[in-house]
């Protein structure tokens, strides 16, 4: 096998081009999500004066596990309540998939950059970059899809409306910033087109894209063949 060997030329190309925005944008994608906390109020409304409630949550978004406590008019104790719902399940498969898609765009680039020759030496590279990309693009629909509806979840259990229906002495705040979440769904949605769309671009390099044979001419004045 041929040693690393730099070479620039193919982020010129569409392949490495497209292949540089997917490392960025898979990036973009998980980390907008990963670390996220939240905070959702409302104020229960007393004779005396009025008692502000905060909420917290955060990723991966167990709002079952999530407690908060709400103060009792005319006493000193308080009502230990939780937030409803898991959504875990779509937030971590859409990060597991952000982060195989960052490690793998970066290992796709090493060979670009590094070792050409040796990718396109045989038609196995192309072939199995194919497949894989291929295979993102589909996880990238599964889970921005699932991450999605997860979301509009999220939302809907962390409603300060929805949480004060029960107590009527309870009026609701501020509803909580969701902007790196909506920012999420957006990148996994960008990143299903940039994968979708290199598929055509590793194809061209595969053996399955062969340009037609041009015909054959006879010379001028020969016999035709048997």
């Amino acid at each position: 096998m041929a040693g690393f060997s730099l070479d620039l030329g193919p982020l010129k190309e569409p392949l490495g081009f497209i292949r540089v925005l997917e490392w960025v944008f898979s990036i973009f994608a998980f980390a907008t999500i990963g670390g996220y906390t939240g905070t959702t109020h409302f104020t229960v409304s007393c004779p005396d004066k009025d008692q502000p409630v905060e909420a917290f949550f955060a990723y991966p978004f167990r709002l079952a596990m999530k407690s908060y406590c709400r103060p009792l008019c005319n006493s000193s104790s308080f009502t230990e309540t939780y937030l409803q719902g898991d959504f875990s399940s779509s937030a971590q498969f859409f990060v597991c998939v952000g982060v195989f898609a960052f490690l793998y765009c970066t290992a796709t680039l090493i060979v670009y950059l590094g070792y050409r020759t040796v990718y396109l030496q045989t038609s196995r590279g192309p072939v199995i970059d194919l497949l894989l990309t291929a295979a993102f693009a589909f996880l990238w629909l599964v889970s921005s899809s699932a991450w999605g509806k997860g979301l509009t979840d999220v939302k809907y259990a962390t409603d300060p409306n929805r949480l004060v229906e029960l107590c009527t002495s309870c009026k609701a705040g501020e509803f909580p910033s969701m902007g790196r979440l909506n920012a999420s769904v957006i990148f996994g949605f960008l990143n299903l087109i940039l994968w979708a769309g290199n598929c055509w671009f590793i194809y061209k390099e595969t053996p399955f894209h062969k340009d037609p044979a041009p015909p054959t001419t006879m010379e001028e004045g020969g016999a035709p063949g048997p």
